[in-house]
């Protein structure tokens, strides 16, 4: 059953399977008139991170795509994680449930992860007023699972605005966010090529996007000489080796209402479990335990396009510095910004409303840092 007030608009594009069409115009639409973005962030990540709450950080990114999605009734409109904050496209209808759900997971952020959220609502009509544009494609990352890719400038634009206290949501949490299929349970993983290497490049102006679309496919193509293309999780998908912190964070994402020991308890009960099928290589139902951390790596997203590239790979020392080299060369021809983080493993936070269904969804980030430190050096840049 839809939720009331459900548009079709994103799950009516078509769907496009090689990485390489998303610096292709032709795959995006523009949203409908009178949607709106939900926009969110954590405040002073650099510094979190810096102090080893990077899981804590990934969570609360997360943790406003699952809020704002289930306080609508639907995972069927496009979002976009950013690491340390995120992005829900909704229609006009949803913006009154979208802006509580916003209220209500920056005070369950400040409570459970002692994080501070900055949350904003910016319409997509003000994004046009500008002369700008949110655009949307839809890439499938497998069979199972697709991710929306965000063009136009108009997604920047809102970050901005949401950064310099625009579009500000000012209102009373009313109970806690719903939270449901929000996890944090695997321990990071490290580098198999050498390093993980997180990437934030943005094109400098519009006029330049026929130099930064030849940017993007360049990077791509040198990332493709790598085993699965730098895929930083691996094929068969990550090592059964669980994150206290982790599960910690998921326990937090629990209702009050069922303390803190069951939620332990249950979530214990099901790491244990999932650890003997998978190595005694049994099926429980429906479940089959070796698909599902298979599925894990292929529904990851370590490839978006957020007005943007934005990709955290496993690479060796030779491909990253042919990288460096081409981002460098683009900026100083005034091609695009960039920023590039280095650390020797990533993280996986993941959405799975039932793990008995195989459109389960992965965010990927680098774990000591990733988007939120690249993010950084892009910010200096334009500072300076």
């Amino acid at each position: 059953m839809r939720a009331k007030g459900h548009d079709p608009f994103y799950q009516s594009l078509p769907v496009f399977t090689q990485f390489e069409g998303v610096a292709d115009t032709r795959n995006y639409m523009p949203l409908p008139g009178g949607w709106v973005l939900a926009v969110a962030d954590v405040i002073g990540s650099t510094k979190a991170i810096a102090a080893g709450h990077y899981k804590a950080v990934n969570m609360a990114g997360a943790a406003v795509i699952s809020a704002v999605l289930n306080a609508v009734g639907t995972q069927d409109y496009p979002f976009i994680f950013g690491g340390d904050g995120a992005m829900v496209a909704l229609p006009a209808a949803h913006a009154n449930n979208a802006a509580q759900a916003l209220s209500d997971v920056r005070k369950w952020t400040a409570g459970e992860l002692g994080l501070e959220l900055r949350i904003a609502l910016v319409p997509v009509d003000d994004v046009r007023a500008q002369g700008l544009e949110v655009s949307i494609a839809r890439f499938a990352a497998s069979p199972h699972a697709s991710y929306a890719m965000f063009n136009g400038g108009g997604a920047s634009w809102a970050e901005q605005q949401m950064k310099a206290g625009r579009y500000a949501i000012d209102r009373k949490s009313l109970s806690p966010p719903d939270l449901t299929g929000l996890s944090c349970r695997w321990s990071p993983i490290l580098a198999q090529n050498g390093e993980i290497v997180s990437i934030i490049a943005k094109p400098t102006s519009p006029d330049n996007m026929q130099a930064f679309r030849r940017l993007v496919s360049e990077i791509i193509s040198i990332t493709a000489e790598q085993n699965r293309a730098g895929h930083p999780v691996p094929e068969q998908g990550p090592r059964l080796a669980f994150s206290r912190e982790g599960i910690a964070a998921e326990v937090a994402a629990t209702p009050a209402s069922a303390g803190r020991v069951i939620p332990w308890l249950s979530i214990g009960l099901q790491v244990f479990l999932t650890y003997v099928l998978h190595r005694l290589n049994i099926t429980l139902g429906r479940f089959d335990p070796r698909s599902y951390t298979r599925d894990v790596a292929a529904n990851s997203d370590f490839r978006k396009f957020d007005d943007g590239l934005k990709m955290t790979v496993d690479v060796d020392e030779a491909h990253r510095l042919r990288i460096e080299a081409l981002l460098l060369q683009a900026e100083a021809a005034g091609v695009c910004h960039y920023g590039l983080h280095r650390q020797d493993s990533a993280l996986v936070t993941c959405l799975v409303l039932s793990p008995m269904t195989r459109d389960h969804m992965h965010f990927i980030d680098g774990a000591h840092g990733g988007y939120a430190l690249a993010a950084s050096q892009l910010s200096h840049k334009h500072s300076s």
